[in-house]
């Protein structure tokens, strides 16, 4: 947390305040986050012009052009969280870095527990590591039920586990992959490589439904993610399993079960996933 819907939030929410203009001050409070920030960032951000706000995965990319042009790489962490702030606003304990801009709004990086990053990549962002072996993106033509299919053959792996693999296909993290597995009915416990082709296609409809709707509803809060905008996102009202362990199930009554799969807490039906 935040996953791909909370990121895309974030990208849609920032985008009109950020995209062409131009950094004048960057405020640094903070540079001892997971990967630190690096020391001549002030150096290479001040007079450049931010282009087009892109995502990948869970990282947002912010395109810059001037005297020094590359990319800002930011991940969020699992507290992170950026929004857009203005001229007097007094940053909270937790705001560790600032790009002001030069229209006086300020681009501002909250993040509690400090495992985000923000990294600056001066070559092409689809050749750095983080980037280049990563799957394709679920709401994309790339992704499928056949892909899913095809490499999940031969594969031990419980199909919960298997889905979160960003190899396999990026930013299904746990919150969603739980919620696409009941939409489709397949237990999470299940060996990947016994699962149907019917049953995949099935599934990754689902994990595009999934997405598409937490994305429109502004991605999920559970306790501190805010949205570019500062607003909460509100797909946590239609969750039908995840955080609902010993609650009825939504659609045929019967107590959700907690299990741990993958050293993360996975809530499921017992009688509508099989």
């Amino acid at each position: 947390m935040p996953e791909l819907p909370e990121v895309e939030t974030t990208r849609r929410g920032i985008a009109p305040h950020v995209e062409g203009r131009e950094i004048t001050e960057v405020i640094v409070r903070q540079a001892r986050l997971r990967v630190p920030v690096p020391a001549d960032l002030v150096e290479r951000l001040v007079g450049a012009r931010i282009c087009e706000l892109a995502r990948r995965a869970k990282y947002l990319l912010l395109p810059l052009e001037g005297e020094a042009s590359g990319t800002l790489l930011w991940h969020l962490g699992m507290s992170g969280s950026l929004r857009i702030a203005r001229l007097g606003e007094l940053p909270k304990k937790h705001d560790h870095l600032d790009l002001v801009l030069d229209d006086g709004a300020i681009l501002r990086y909250h993040d509690p527990r400090r495992f985000g990053f923000v990294d600056w990549l001066a070559g092409s962002a689809e050749q750095d590591p983080r980037l280049a072996r990563l799957g394709p993106e679920p709401l994309s033509e790339a992704f499928g039920g056949e892909r899913l299919f095809a490499r999940s053959r031969g594969r031990r792996l419980a199909v919960k586990p298997f889905l979160m693999d960003n190899a396999v296909v990026v930013g299904v993290g746990n919150i969603y992959a739980a919620e696409a597995l009941f939409l489709a009915g397949i237990d999470p416990r299940r060996a990947a490589g016994r699962i149907s082709r019917a049953r995949y296609v099935r599934l990754a409809a689902a994990v595009r439904e999934v997405l598409a709707a937490a994305i429109t509803q502004g991605g999920t809060t559970l306790r501190d993610f805010v949205g570019g905008t500062g607003e909460p996102g509100y797909f946590k009202q239609r969750l039908n399993v995840y955080g609902r362990d010993g609650q009825p199930c939504r659609r045929c009554g019967a107590e959700l079960r907690l299990i741990t799969l993958g050293q993360r807490a996975s809530v499921f039906c017992g009688h509508c996933q099989t």
